[in-house]
Order: structure tokens, then C-alpha cells, then sequence
């Protein structure tokens, strides 16, 4: 039972249902045919474990950005071995959307747990002659009955 809680730990989750199909799919994702691959499963959940997912959204995107960091390496694989142009064409195309798949995970994942804050900062200011600058952090909000500032 040590084990399980671990794992569910690991996984953000206190689901014994949510643990178990998320680790079967783990397995089927990190294996190759249909005999389990210890290493695989092993790395997709140190990955997962890596991200720390505090709850099983955060899970379930973790394991997904390992198992498209297993395709996107596959594909690497086979670019880098292409024996022809179609070979080439194929595994470059294939790569290029797993990259970009995988970075747009890394950004859900960021914004998911900003909880949907955006940060707006400025790096370059021109004031002209007559005008005036204000330094420093300025923030507006509205007092609650007194309409807009």
C-alpha cells in the first residue's frame, strides 16, 4: 500500500481509480509491443514526477508531455537515420509538431498554474518633452460602488 500512496502522491491524486488508469496508460505509452518496458515506464514517470502535478489535470498534462517527448525523440531517431527523401520529409514534419506540441504543453501547464494571470511588462518607455513618466509599479482597480477610476 506504501507504494500506491507514493505513486498517488507522485501523481497529484488521492484516486486509487485515477492512479491505475493513469499508471495502464503510462505503461502502454512507455512500451514497445506488448511486453512492458521497465525503463520506459520508469523515465515517463520520473518525468511526471519531475513536474510535480498537484492535481490530476496537472497529471494527466505531465504524462502527456512525456509521452510526446518520447514520440518527439523517436522521430529525432528516425530524421537523423532517413534513408531517403520521403523517409526525411516524413520523420521532419512529424518532429516539427511534436516539438511544437510539446512547447504549447510546457505554456498550458504555466498558465494553468498562474491560474489565468497575466503579467504585462514594459522594457522600453519614451516620454516626450513636455510629458510626464510615472516609475515604479501602477496598478488600477475600481472601489467597489464607485464606479471606473
Amino acid at each position: 500500500m506504501t507504494g500506491s500512496v507514493n505513486l498517488m502522491n507522485a501523481l497529484g491524486t488521492v484516486s486509487l481509480p485515477f492512479m491505475n488508469g493513469l499508471l495502464s496508460q503510462i505503461v502502454n505509452v512507455a512500451s514497445h509491443g506488448s511486453e512492458p518496458n521497465e525503463a520506459g515506464i520508469n523515465f515517463v514517470l520520473s518525468v511526471v514526477d519531475g513536474i510535480q502535478p498537484r492535481d490530476q489535470i496537472e497529471a494527466m498534462l505531465a504524462s502527456q508531455m512525456a509521452a510526446v517527448h518520447l514520440a518527439t525523440m523517436t522521430f529525432a531517431r528516425r530524421l537523423a537515420h532517413a534513408e531517403n527523401l520521403p523517409q526525411q520529409e516524413g520523420a521532419e514534419r512529424a518532429f516539427n509538431k511534436l516539438a511544437r506540441t510539446f512547447t504549447t504543453q510546457v505554456e498550458a501547464l504555466k498558465r494553468y498554474r498562474s491560474d489565468g494571470q497575466q503579467t504585462v511588462r514594459v522594457e522600453r518607455v519614451t516620454v516626450e518633452a513636455g510629458g510626464q513618466a510615472v516609475i515604479g509599479s501602477v496598478s488600477a482597480s475600481s472601489a467597489r460602488g464607485r464606479g471606473p477610476l
